[in-house]
C-alpha cells in the first residue's frame, strides 16, 4: 500500500469505528489542556505509598513521585536487557523486528496519548509502561510457558512475567518503587482483554487483602488469581489495554516483514497497514468512551474488533513463530536441562557456575550500597527462575551451547544475506 492509502485505511469489520473524536468530547479534551487541568480521577504524586519512607524518594516540585519511578525503572540492568529479549520472533536476520525493548517503550507511547487527552498522571503512566514487562523470559510467551512448565512441576506453584516484573522492581533491587507502580505492572497482563476497566479498592501493602497477599495469590493460583487482577488507579487501566492496542498490529506487520505470514491472509485485508488503523481507531475510541469517567471503557465495535484481532494474531501469527513444533519441544528441553543443572550448581555450592558469577554475585554487588542483600538461599527454586528470566535471548542460548552441545544445531540461525542471489560477490 502507499502512504496515502494507509493513512486512509478503512477496516471492513469495524466500519464505524471513528478516527475524530466527537465535537463535545474534542472539545472538553481542548479545554482541559488549555488550562491545564487534571481529571479528578488522576493518580496524586501525594497518594503514592512506598515501603520505605525515603527522604530521597520524596516527591519535590523538581522531581515528582512517579518521575523517581520511570528512573528508577530504566537505570536497571534489566532493563537495557529488554533489547535482547524476544516480543514474538527470536530467529529472524532482521533488525526491524521488535524485540521487547521497543515493545516497552510503544505502549508507553500508545498509553501517553490516551492518558494525555483524559488528564491523567502521565508520569505514572509511563512508569507502569517501562517497567510492565521487565521480568519477562528469553523467547517471549514460549520462554514464559517453557518456565512455567519447569517450575511447576517442583513447586506446584506458577511462573508468569507479570508478577516476576514485581518481584524484578520489588524484590531483586529493591528499588522502593511506589504501590501505584508496581499495582499497574502485575495487573497490566493483556492476556486479559475487558470493555471496561473499573479500578480496585487496594490502598496498601499489608493485611489480607493487601498487595503482597495479591502477588502471593498469584505465585501460588496462577490463571486463577491473574485473572482477577484489576488496577488500582485509572492509569493502571489505560496501561494495561494500551498494551493489546501496542501489540495487535505491530506483530502482524513483524509476521508479514518476517515473510512468515501473507498479508492478505488477514480478514480484514489490511494487511501491514493495520497497526496504523489500530492506533488511530482504537485510541479515539477509549479516549471517546472514557473522558471525564471513574472507569476506562471501549465502544462495543471496537472491544469486539480488538478481541477478533488479537484471535486472528493467535491463529496466523503465534502460531507461525519459530518457536513451535519440533523446535518449541526442542528449546522447551533446554530450559528443562538448564533448569536442572543450575538447580544443581546451586546445591552444590558450585561458585564457578554462572549462577553465582552472572546472578548472584551481580545481584548482591548492586543491593549492597542500598543495605540490602538477595535471600536466594531460602528458594533454590525461586533464584534458578530470578536468573533464567533475566537472561536475553543471545545469553541463554550461548549458555546452553556452552553446556549442552546438542543445542548449536537448534540455534543455527539464517544469515542476514541468505535471501540474496548466491551468485552476488
Amino acid at each position: 500500500m502507499s502512504e496515502s492509502t494507509v493513512a486512509g485505511a478503512q477496516n471492513p469489520l469495524a466500519p464505524n469505528l471513528a478516527h475524530e473524536l466527537s465535537d463535545e468530547v474534542a472539545q472538553a479534551v481542548r479545554d482541559l489542556r488549555s488550562a491545564g487541568g487534571r481529571s479528578p480521577y488522576a493518580a496524586r504524586g501525594a497518594d503514592a505509598v512506598r515501603r520505605e519512607d525515603a527522604p530521597r524518594d520524596r516527591e519535590t516540585p523538581a522531581r515528582p513521585a512517579y518521575v523517581r519511578d520511570a528512573e528508577k525503572i530504566m537505570h536497571l540492568p534489566s532493563y537495557n536487557r529488554l533489547a535482547g529479549k524476544t516480543q514474538v520472533f527470536s530467529f529472524a536476520a532482521n533488525d526491524d523486528i521488535t524485540r521487547r525493548g521497543l515493545h516497552v517503550q510503544l505502549v508507553a507511547r500508545v498509553a501517553l496519548d490516551i492518558g494525555s487527552a483524559l488528564g491523567l498522571d502521565l508520569d505514572l503512566v509511563n512508569a507502569i509502561a517501562l517497567g510492565h514487562d521487565i521480568g519477562h523470559t528469553p523467547f517471549g510467551h514460549a520462554g514464559e510457558r517453557f518456565l512455567n512448565d519447569s517450575y511447576h512441576a517442583r513447586t506446584g506453584r506458577w511462573f508468569f512475567h507479570n508478577v516476576q516484573s514485581v518481584r524484578v522492581l520489588d524484590v531483586l533491587y529493591g528499588r522502593n518503587l511506589s504501590l501505584q507502580t508496581l499495582d499497574g505492572v502485575i495487573c497490566h497482563n493483556g492476556e486479559f482483554e475487558q470493555q471496561v476497566l473499573r479500578t480496585s479498592e487496594l490502598s496498601g501493602f499489608d493485611g489480607p487483602d493487601g498487595f503482597d497477599a495479591t502477588v502471593e495469590g498469584c505465585w501460588a493460583s496462577g490463571k486463577a488469581a491473574i485473572g482477577h487482577l484489576r488496577p488500582m488507579t485509572l492509569e493502571g487501566c489505560v496501561v494495561r489495554l494500551a498494551d493489546i492496542i501496542a501489540y495487535v498490529g505491530k506483530d502482524r506487520q513483524d509476521a508479514i516483514r518476517a515473510k512468515l505470514v501473507e498479508p492478505g491472509a488477514f480478514a480484514d485485508g489490511l494487511g501491514g497497514a493495520y497497526n496504523a488503523w489500530a492506533l488511530s481507531a482504537f485510541v479515539t475510541d477509549v479516549i471517546e468512551h472514557s473522558f471525564g469517567r471513574s472507569r476506562i471503557q471501549m465502544s462495543e465495535e471496537a472491544f469486539h474488533e480488538l478481541a477478533r484481532a488479537k484471535r486472528e494474531n493467535y491463529e496466523l501469527v503465534y502460531g507461525a513463530s519459530e518457536i513451535t513444533g519440533e523446535r518449541a519441544a526442542a528449546i522447551g528441553e533446554l530450559f528443562e536441562m538448564l533448569y536442572e543443572r543450575l538447580r544443581a550448581d546451586l546445591e552444590a555450592g558450585d561458585e564457578r557456575s554462572p549462577i553465582f558469577k552472572h546472578h548472584i554475585a551481580e545481584l548482591a554487588s548492586y543491593l549492597g550500597p542500598y543495605g540490602h542483600g538477595y535471600d536466594w538461599q531460602s528458594d533454590l527454586d525461586l533464584a534458578v527462575v530470578d536468573y533464567l528470566s533475566s537472561m536475553t535471548d543471545d545469553y541463554f542460548m550461548a549458555l546452553c551451547e556452552r553446556l549442552f552441545p546438542e543445542a548449536r544445531e537448534l540455534f543455527r540461525t539464517r544469515g542476514y544475506f541468505d535471501r540474496l542471489d548466491p551468485g552476488w560477490a
